[in-house]
């Protein structure tokens, strides 16, 4: 139980390091889109080698298809109710939650079934925070939000994330490889509305035509550690 708290700490703390650095200073707009192009890059990675191959091999096709709709319809409702009242930047912070939940409570329930930790996804979970929250943080202090706000925002999400961790691990006893399947699905499924709707335009908008190749070398680092 205290190595799925470590290890699930340990990856959800570069939510709160990145929500840091992006009230650190006024970044200027081509580095917070490459930042963001990156980490759509290694998240599009997750999505492909992680998440939704592991959930083929360790379930059915429907628990993950269920899985993968229930996450993408939740992401699309919530994200429609909060960005009216938050902004742009509350999509990712909502994209950090609704996918890092159940990326997270795969890592437990693989540390409870003895198979130890994935680093490939302990890595993908890492370097695709910081760039969310960089993001998140910049665009919702151009909102108007207040930046200790912002600061207590990260915090909660980078402690739900690791709560589920521990969850994860708890349940792991109990959970069969359709139930593993579904959570994957689930967060393939809120990763990549959030990709579409909120990443990869936002990158794109910031960074411009060097967004198309950060992404690219993005997916390369995180495929590479896969």
């Amino acid at each position: 139980m205290l190595g799925a708290l470590g290890w699930g700490a340990l990856a959800a703390s570069s939510l709160v390091i990145g929500g840091f650095l992006g009230l650190l200073r006024d970044w200027h707009p081509r580095v917070v889109g490459s930042v963001l192009a990156f980490g759509a890059g290694a998240l599009i990675s997750a999505v492909s080698f992680d998440l939704f191959e592991e959930g083929s091999h360790v379930g059915g096709p429907l628990p993950l298809a269920c899985g993968l709709a229930a996450g993408a319809l939740t992401y699309f409702a919530l994200n429609r109710l909060i960005e009216r009242e938050l902004g742009g930047g509350a999509g990712l912070a909502l994209g950090s939650l609704l996918d890092g939940v159940p990326e997270q409570a795969v890592l437990g329930i693989g540390l409870a079934a003895g198979e130890g930790i994935s680093v490939s996804l302990l890595a993908a979970i890492f370097v695709s925070n910081l760039p969310e929250a960089i993001g998140g943080s910049t665009d919702l202090r151009a909102s108007g939000m207040r930046p200790a706000t912002i600061r207590w925002l990260w915090l909660a999400v980078a402690v739900a994330c690791t709560i589920a961790t521990v969850a994860g691990y708890a349940l792991g006893d109990a959970t069969g490889g359709d139930f593993r399947a579904a959570i994957d699905g689930f967060a393939a499924g809120a990763l990549l509305v959030m990709l579409v709707d909120s990443m990869i335009p936002e990158a794109t908008k910031k960074a411009g035509e060097l967004a198309g190749l950060v992404t690219v070398l993005g997916f390369a680092v995180a495929a590479g550690l896969s």
